[in-house]
């Protein structure tokens, strides 16, 4: 999970949940095709984790007003405390 690349996803107002969300489903569509190798299953893995990630920091910066710097250290606050 790279906060940079969360940062520009959920800074950039052009890209909707929506958007992410298929995003989303495209790459797990990719993930599970034959001859996926490990190496494209990790940066797939990588990919789906930005991407679920910029859904949480949107919602809470778009939808509840939450200033974005606010929105991303929060969340990755909880990535910390999760891996404790």
């Amino acid at each position: 999970m790279k906060l940079p690349v969360i940062r520009t996803i959920a800074s950039n107002r052009n890209i909707q949940i929506k958007d992410i969300e298929t995003a989303i489903n495209i790459l797990e569509t990719i993930g599970m095709s034959r001859g996926i190798t490990r190496q494209e299953l990790n940066v797939i893995g990588e990919l789906l984790s930005n991407l679920e990630g910029a859904k949480i920091v949107i919602d809470e910066h778009r939808h509840h007003g939450v200033p974005l710097k606010d929105s991303l250290n929060k969340f990755m606050q909880r990535v910390i405390n999760s891996v404790k």
